[in-house]
Protein backbone atom coordinates (compact mmCIF):
# COMPACT_ATOMS: atom_id res chain seq x y z
CA UNK A 1 0.00 0.00 0.00
CA UNK A 2 3.03 2.72 0.69
CA UNK A 3 3.52 2.23 -2.92
CA UNK A 4 0.87 4.12 -4.03
CA UNK A 5 1.81 6.79 -1.26
CA UNK A 6 5.58 6.57 -2.38
CA UNK A 7 4.26 6.96 -6.57
CA UNK A 8 1.87 10.01 -5.06
CA UNK A 9 5.37 11.50 -3.64
CA UNK A 10 7.52 11.28 -6.86
CA UNK A 11 5.04 13.37 -8.83
CA UNK A 12 5.71 16.39 -5.89
CA UNK A 13 6.22 19.65 -7.63
CA UNK A 14 9.83 20.49 -8.17
CA UNK A 15 9.59 24.02 -9.13
CA UNK A 16 8.31 27.12 -7.41
CA UNK A 17 6.64 26.76 -3.97
CA UNK A 18 7.30 24.17 -1.35
CA UNK A 19 9.70 21.50 -2.35
CA UNK A 20 11.56 23.74 -4.73
CA UNK A 21 15.42 22.56 -5.30
CA UNK A 22 15.10 19.64 -3.75
CA UNK A 23 16.61 16.53 -5.31
CA UNK A 24 13.85 14.02 -6.65
CA UNK A 25 15.34 11.54 -4.26
CA UNK A 26 14.78 13.50 -1.52
CA UNK A 27 11.58 14.19 -2.59
CA UNK A 28 10.54 10.68 -2.93
CA UNK A 29 11.75 9.95 0.43
CA UNK A 30 9.80 12.18 2.19
CA UNK A 31 6.65 11.32 0.47
CA UNK A 32 7.12 7.88 1.76
CA UNK A 33 7.59 9.15 5.15
CA UNK A 34 4.53 10.87 4.88
CA UNK A 35 3.02 8.07 3.32
CA UNK A 36 4.58 5.43 6.07
CA UNK A 37 2.07 8.24 8.71
CA UNK A 38 -0.94 7.37 6.41
CA UNK A 39 -0.11 4.04 6.98
CA UNK A 40 0.10 4.01 10.63
CA UNK A 41 -2.94 6.79 10.87
CA UNK A 42 -5.30 3.91 8.71
CA UNK A 43 -3.49 1.59 11.41
CA UNK A 44 -4.80 3.26 14.56
CA UNK A 45 -8.33 4.08 12.91
CA UNK A 46 -9.10 0.81 12.65
CA UNK A 47 -8.07 -0.69 15.93
CA UNK A 48 -10.53 2.51 17.42
CA UNK A 49 -13.17 0.86 15.38
CA UNK A 50 -12.98 -2.73 16.21
CA UNK A 51 -12.28 -2.23 19.55
CA UNK A 52 -13.33 -0.11 23.15
CA UNK A 53 -9.43 1.94 22.73
CA UNK A 54 -11.04 4.93 21.55
CA UNK A 55 -14.65 4.97 22.18
CA UNK A 56 -14.45 8.24 23.95
CA UNK A 57 -13.43 9.65 20.78
CA UNK A 58 -15.82 8.26 18.91
CA UNK A 59 -18.42 7.68 20.39
CA UNK A 60 -21.29 7.24 17.95
CA UNK A 61 -18.77 4.80 15.83
CA UNK A 62 -20.52 1.23 15.58
CA UNK A 63 -17.77 -1.74 15.56
CA UNK A 64 -19.35 -3.80 12.95
CA UNK A 65 -17.47 -5.51 10.27
CA UNK A 66 -19.37 -2.81 8.17
CA UNK A 67 -17.68 -0.06 9.23
CA UNK A 68 -14.58 -1.29 9.73
CA UNK A 69 -14.89 -2.30 5.53
CA UNK A 70 -16.27 1.57 5.31
CA UNK A 71 -12.45 2.90 6.95
CA UNK A 72 -10.80 0.52 4.63
CA UNK A 73 -11.87 1.78 1.44
CA UNK A 74 -11.97 5.49 2.49
CA UNK A 75 -7.97 4.56 3.44
CA UNK A 76 -7.67 3.22 -0.34
CA UNK A 77 -9.17 5.96 -1.64
CA UNK A 78 -7.25 8.27 -0.27
CA UNK A 79 -3.81 6.59 -1.40
CA UNK A 80 -5.26 6.63 -4.88
CA UNK A 81 -5.98 10.44 -4.60
CA UNK A 82 -2.17 10.79 -3.35
CA UNK A 83 -0.88 8.94 -6.61
CA UNK A 84 -3.34 11.33 -9.01
CA UNK A 85 -5.68 8.96 -10.01
CA UNK A 86 -9.50 9.31 -9.14
CA UNK A 87 -10.32 7.88 -5.70
CA UNK A 88 -13.37 5.19 -5.48
CA UNK A 89 -15.76 5.20 -3.00
CA UNK A 90 -18.00 2.81 -4.18
CA UNK A 91 -19.23 0.49 -1.51
CA UNK A 92 -19.32 2.67 1.48
CA UNK A 93 -22.84 2.29 3.08
CA UNK A 94 -24.71 5.68 3.29
CA UNK A 95 -25.78 4.12 6.90
CA UNK A 96 -21.80 4.48 7.60
CA UNK A 97 -20.83 8.55 8.99
CA UNK A 98 -18.38 8.80 6.05
CA UNK A 99 -17.60 12.52 6.48
CA UNK A 100 -17.02 12.04 10.43
CA UNK A 101 -14.41 9.34 9.71
CA UNK A 102 -12.54 10.98 7.00
CA UNK A 103 -12.17 13.85 9.33
CA UNK A 104 -10.83 11.49 11.71
CA UNK A 105 -8.56 9.83 9.33
CA UNK A 106 -7.27 13.42 8.41
CA UNK A 107 -6.96 14.57 11.91
CA UNK A 108 -4.43 10.72 12.77
CA UNK A 109 -2.44 11.42 9.62
CA UNK A 110 -1.79 15.64 11.05
CA UNK A 111 -0.75 13.84 14.45
CA UNK A 112 1.64 11.33 12.96
CA UNK A 113 3.20 14.18 10.78
CA UNK A 114 3.40 16.03 13.54
CA UNK A 115 6.34 14.02 14.75
CA UNK A 116 8.00 14.12 11.86
CA UNK A 117 10.83 16.49 10.92
CA UNK A 118 9.15 19.82 9.82
CA UNK A 119 11.82 20.34 7.09
CA UNK A 120 11.07 17.16 5.58
CA UNK A 121 7.94 16.18 3.66
CA UNK A 122 6.07 19.33 3.33
CA UNK A 123 4.87 18.76 -0.07
CA UNK A 124 4.15 15.26 0.40
CA UNK A 125 2.19 16.33 3.78
CA UNK A 126 0.60 19.10 1.48
CA UNK A 127 -0.28 16.14 -1.30
CA UNK A 128 -1.84 14.09 1.37
CA UNK A 129 -3.88 16.69 2.67
CA UNK A 130 -5.45 17.81 -0.49
CA UNK A 131 -5.67 13.85 -1.20
CA UNK A 132 -8.19 13.92 1.19
CA UNK A 133 -10.05 16.82 -0.47
CA UNK A 134 -10.50 15.05 -3.57
CA UNK A 135 -11.78 12.25 -1.59
CA UNK A 136 -14.70 14.25 0.35
CA UNK A 137 -15.53 16.29 -3.15
CA UNK A 138 -15.97 12.41 -4.62
CA UNK A 139 -18.22 11.49 -1.75
CA UNK A 140 -20.12 14.99 -1.82
CA UNK A 141 -20.83 13.78 -5.75
CA UNK A 142 -22.31 10.86 -4.37
CA UNK A 143 -26.60 11.88 -3.35
CA UNK A 144 -27.03 8.95 -1.10
CA UNK A 145 -23.71 9.95 0.86
CA UNK A 146 -24.66 13.67 0.53
CA UNK A 147 -28.14 13.18 1.63
CA UNK A 148 -26.40 10.89 5.28
CA UNK A 149 -23.95 13.20 5.78
CA UNK A 150 -26.80 16.25 6.14
CA UNK A 151 -28.77 13.43 7.73
CA UNK A 152 -26.21 13.56 10.51
CA UNK A 153 -25.61 17.33 10.64
CA UNK A 154 -26.51 19.91 12.84
CA UNK A 155 -29.62 20.54 10.51
CA UNK A 156 -30.22 16.45 10.07
CA UNK A 157 -33.26 17.02 12.72
CA UNK A 158 -34.95 19.74 10.52
CA UNK A 159 -34.65 17.75 7.71
CA UNK A 160 -36.35 14.79 9.10
CA UNK A 161 -39.22 16.98 10.55
CA UNK A 162 -39.67 18.69 6.81
CA UNK A 163 -39.71 15.07 5.13
CA UNK A 164 -42.71 13.99 7.83
CA UNK A 165 -44.37 17.26 6.72
CA UNK A 166 -44.52 16.82 3.25
CA UNK A 167 -45.92 13.15 3.99
CA UNK A 168 -48.45 13.82 6.14
CA UNK A 169 -49.46 16.94 3.98
CA UNK A 170 -50.79 14.24 1.02
CA UNK A 171 -52.02 11.52 3.45
CA UNK A 172 -54.11 14.31 4.76
CA UNK A 173 -56.01 14.89 1.59
CA UNK A 174 -56.19 11.18 1.07
CA UNK A 175 -57.99 10.41 4.64
CA UNK A 176 -60.23 13.60 3.93
CA UNK A 177 -61.02 12.21 0.62
CA UNK A 178 -61.68 8.61 1.45
CA UNK A 179 -63.93 9.50 4.43
CA UNK A 180 -65.88 11.44 2.54
CA UNK A 181 -66.47 8.30 -0.07
CA UNK A 182 -66.73 6.03 2.61
CA UNK A 183 -69.95 8.43 4.08
CA UNK A 184 -71.20 8.30 0.54
CA UNK A 185 -71.45 11.74 -0.49
CA UNK A 186 -70.39 10.54 -3.51
CA UNK A 187 -72.95 8.48 -4.34
CA UNK A 188 -74.35 5.20 -3.16
CA UNK A 189 -71.08 2.55 -2.79
CA UNK A 190 -71.32 -1.35 -2.67
CA UNK A 191 -70.24 -3.39 -0.06
CA UNK A 192 -66.99 -4.10 -2.00
CA UNK A 193 -65.73 -0.59 -2.06
CA UNK A 194 -67.18 -0.07 1.35
CA UNK A 195 -64.47 -3.01 2.20
CA UNK A 196 -61.84 -1.14 -0.09
CA UNK A 197 -62.28 2.08 1.46
CA UNK A 198 -62.05 1.18 4.84
CA UNK A 199 -58.19 -0.83 4.10
CA UNK A 200 -57.51 2.56 2.22
CA UNK A 201 -58.89 4.70 4.77
CA UNK A 202 -56.44 2.39 7.62
CA UNK A 203 -53.43 2.13 5.53
CA UNK A 204 -53.62 6.06 4.79
CA UNK A 205 -54.17 7.13 8.67
CA UNK A 206 -51.37 4.41 9.50
CA UNK A 207 -48.78 6.26 7.04
CA UNK A 208 -50.03 9.47 8.68
CA UNK A 209 -49.52 8.51 12.16
CA UNK A 210 -45.94 7.25 11.51
CA UNK A 211 -45.10 10.67 10.02
CA UNK A 212 -46.57 12.15 13.02
CA UNK A 213 -44.53 10.05 15.15
CA UNK A 214 -41.37 11.33 13.51
CA UNK A 215 -42.38 15.16 14.11
CA UNK A 216 -43.18 14.22 17.45
CA UNK A 217 -40.09 12.43 18.50
CA UNK A 218 -38.24 14.72 16.93
CA UNK A 219 -39.58 17.45 19.37
CA UNK A 220 -39.38 15.31 22.64
CA UNK A 221 -42.24 12.84 22.13
CA UNK A 222 -44.44 13.97 25.40
CA UNK A 223 -46.40 17.07 24.06
CA UNK A 224 -49.89 16.86 25.29
CA UNK A 225 -51.92 19.02 22.41
CA UNK A 226 -54.59 19.60 25.63
CA UNK A 227 -52.15 21.81 27.75
CA UNK A 228 -55.12 21.36 30.55
CA UNK A 229 -57.78 18.67 30.98
CA UNK A 230 -60.99 19.23 29.04
CA UNK A 231 -63.49 17.33 28.96
CA UNK A 232 -64.20 14.57 27.00
CA UNK A 233 -66.43 11.15 26.72
CA UNK A 234 -64.34 7.92 27.21
CA UNK A 235 -66.61 5.69 25.54
CA UNK A 236 -66.55 7.88 22.10
CA UNK A 237 -62.97 7.98 22.83
CA UNK A 238 -62.86 4.09 22.59
CA UNK A 239 -65.59 4.46 19.43
CA UNK A 240 -63.05 6.62 17.36
CA UNK A 241 -60.33 4.04 17.93
CA UNK A 242 -62.75 1.25 16.87
CA UNK A 243 -64.10 3.21 13.67
CA UNK A 244 -60.57 3.66 12.63
CA UNK A 245 -59.60 -0.02 12.96
CA UNK A 246 -62.45 -1.87 11.93
CA UNK A 247 -61.17 -2.25 8.44
CA UNK A 248 -57.78 -3.70 9.49
CA UNK A 249 -60.08 -6.38 12.38
CA UNK A 250 -62.89 -7.31 9.49
CA UNK A 251 -59.79 -8.07 6.80
CA UNK A 252 -58.16 -10.41 9.28
CA UNK A 253 -61.49 -11.77 10.83
CA UNK A 254 -60.84 -10.31 14.31
CA UNK A 255 -63.12 -8.74 16.75
CA UNK A 256 -62.30 -5.67 18.65
CA UNK A 257 -64.18 -5.59 21.69
CA UNK A 258 -64.92 -2.23 23.96
CA UNK A 259 -65.50 -1.50 27.46
CA UNK A 260 -66.15 1.88 29.06
CA UNK A 261 -65.72 2.55 32.45
CA UNK A 262 -69.07 3.03 34.56
CA UNK A 263 -69.17 6.61 34.87
CA UNK A 264 -68.34 7.99 31.17
CA UNK A 265 -67.86 12.14 30.98
CA UNK A 266 -64.15 12.71 32.35
CA UNK A 267 -62.01 15.60 32.60
CA UNK A 268 -58.07 14.67 30.93
CA UNK A 269 -56.16 14.93 27.61
CA UNK A 270 -58.06 13.04 25.22
CA UNK A 271 -56.15 13.86 22.30
CA UNK A 272 -53.00 11.78 23.97
CA UNK A 273 -55.44 9.30 24.74
CA UNK A 274 -56.59 8.67 21.66
CA UNK A 275 -53.14 8.30 19.96
CA UNK A 276 -51.66 5.93 22.79
CA UNK A 277 -54.83 3.71 22.76
CA UNK A 278 -54.71 3.65 18.39
CA UNK A 279 -51.40 3.18 18.75
CA UNK A 280 -51.54 0.07 21.06
CA UNK A 281 -54.85 -1.61 19.54
CA UNK A 282 -52.71 -1.68 15.50
CA UNK A 283 -50.20 -2.80 17.14
CA UNK A 284 -52.21 -5.63 18.78
CA UNK A 285 -54.08 -6.24 15.61
CA UNK A 286 -50.93 -6.36 13.46
CA UNK A 287 -49.85 -9.10 15.46
CA UNK A 288 -52.61 -11.13 15.86
CA UNK A 289 -53.72 -13.74 13.62
CA UNK A 290 -57.07 -14.97 15.40
CA UNK A 291 -59.29 -14.28 18.40
CA UNK A 292 -59.81 -11.01 19.63
CA UNK A 293 -58.31 -7.55 20.73
CA UNK A 294 -60.04 -5.63 23.77
CA UNK A 295 -59.66 -2.13 24.17
CA UNK A 296 -61.07 -1.69 28.17
CA UNK A 297 -61.02 1.35 30.87
CA UNK A 298 -61.61 -0.48 33.75
CA UNK A 299 -63.38 2.08 36.72
CA UNK A 300 -60.73 1.66 39.59
CA UNK A 301 -62.19 4.51 41.71
CA UNK A 302 -64.69 7.67 41.28
CA UNK A 303 -61.28 9.61 39.51
CA UNK A 304 -58.84 6.69 38.39
CA UNK A 305 -59.06 4.85 35.02
CA UNK A 306 -57.43 1.69 34.20
CA UNK A 307 -56.85 1.81 30.39
CA UNK A 308 -55.96 -1.86 28.75
CA UNK A 309 -55.10 -3.15 25.32
CA UNK A 310 -55.22 -7.47 25.19
CA UNK A 311 -54.96 -9.21 22.19
CA UNK A 312 -54.53 -13.27 21.74
CA UNK A 313 -51.69 -13.21 19.50
CA UNK A 314 -48.17 -14.95 19.58
CA UNK A 315 -46.48 -12.99 22.75
CA UNK A 316 -43.59 -10.88 22.61
CA UNK A 317 -40.05 -13.36 23.56
CA UNK A 318 -38.65 -12.20 27.13
CA UNK A 319 -34.88 -11.19 25.22
CA UNK A 320 -37.02 -8.42 23.50
CA UNK A 321 -39.20 -6.84 26.36
CA UNK A 322 -35.72 -4.74 27.54
CA UNK A 323 -35.64 -2.51 23.89
CA UNK A 324 -39.32 -2.91 23.13
CA UNK A 325 -39.93 0.83 24.07
CA UNK A 326 -36.85 2.06 22.03
CA UNK A 327 -36.64 4.31 19.03
CA UNK A 328 -35.00 3.36 15.80
CA UNK A 329 -34.30 -0.31 17.37
CA UNK A 330 -32.58 -2.68 14.99
CA UNK A 331 -33.53 -6.06 14.01
CA UNK A 332 -30.98 -8.65 14.81
CA UNK A 333 -32.42 -11.03 12.53
CA UNK A 334 -34.59 -10.60 9.46
CA UNK A 335 -37.47 -12.27 11.32
CA UNK A 336 -37.25 -10.94 14.67
CA UNK A 337 -40.36 -10.19 16.32
CA UNK A 338 -40.92 -6.30 16.40
CA UNK A 339 -43.89 -4.26 16.57
CA UNK A 340 -42.49 -1.85 13.73
CA UNK A 341 -39.64 -1.37 11.91
CA UNK A 342 -39.00 2.09 13.50
CA UNK A 343 -40.49 1.40 16.52
CA UNK A 344 -41.65 5.05 17.08
CA UNK A 345 -44.84 4.76 17.95
CA UNK A 346 -44.45 2.95 21.69
CA UNK A 347 -42.13 5.20 22.19
CA UNK A 348 -44.30 7.78 22.06
CA UNK A 349 -47.07 5.88 23.39
CA UNK A 350 -44.77 5.42 26.39
CA UNK A 351 -43.51 9.52 26.44
CA UNK A 352 -47.40 10.08 26.26
CA UNK A 353 -48.37 7.96 29.30
CA UNK A 354 -45.96 9.64 31.34
CA UNK A 355 -47.19 12.91 30.56
CA UNK A 356 -50.49 11.85 31.57
CA UNK A 357 -49.17 10.60 34.90
CA UNK A 358 -48.30 7.12 34.67
CA UNK A 359 -45.84 3.84 33.58
CA UNK A 360 -47.12 2.17 29.94
CA UNK A 361 -46.76 -1.55 31.31
CA UNK A 362 -46.93 -4.78 29.22
CA UNK A 363 -47.79 -8.23 30.52
CA UNK A 364 -47.26 -11.19 27.75
CA UNK A 365 -46.88 -14.85 27.44
CA UNK A 366 -45.90 -16.57 24.06
CA UNK A 367 -48.42 -18.06 22.26
CA UNK A 368 -51.15 -16.77 24.55
CA UNK A 369 -51.22 -12.99 24.00
CA UNK A 370 -49.79 -9.11 25.16
CA UNK A 371 -51.65 -6.68 27.48
CA UNK A 372 -50.43 -3.27 27.65
CA UNK A 373 -52.18 -0.91 30.55
CA UNK A 374 -51.81 1.90 32.37
CA UNK A 375 -53.47 4.54 34.93
CA UNK A 376 -54.53 7.92 34.46
CA UNK A 377 -56.17 10.36 37.19
CA UNK A 378 -59.70 11.19 35.49
CA UNK A 379 -61.63 13.40 37.51
CA UNK A 380 -65.91 13.17 36.85
CA UNK A 381 -67.06 16.19 34.11
CA UNK A 382 -70.25 17.43 33.96
CA UNK A 383 -72.51 15.88 31.25
CA UNK A 384 -71.60 17.28 27.71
Amino acid sequence: MASDASAGGAHAPGGGGVGAGIPARDVDERAASVGASLERALDRAVRAAQGPEDAAATPAAPRTAEYTEGLRILGDAVRTAMADRAPVVAGIPPSIPVFQMLGRLRTALLDEAAMLDPSTGAAALIRALRAFDVVQQALEQDVAHRFAGRLAGPDGLELIIEVAHDLRSPLSSILFLADTLRKGQSGTLNSVQERQLGLMYSAAFGLSAMASDVIELARGGDRLLDLHPVPFSVSGLLRSVSDIVQPMAEEKGLEVRLTPPEADNRLGHPSALNRVLLNLTTNALKFTAHGTVEVTAKQLSRTRVEFSVRDSGRGIPDDLLSTLFEPFRRRRTPTEYTFSSAGLGLSICRKLVAAMGDELRVETELDVGTRFHFELELPLAARM
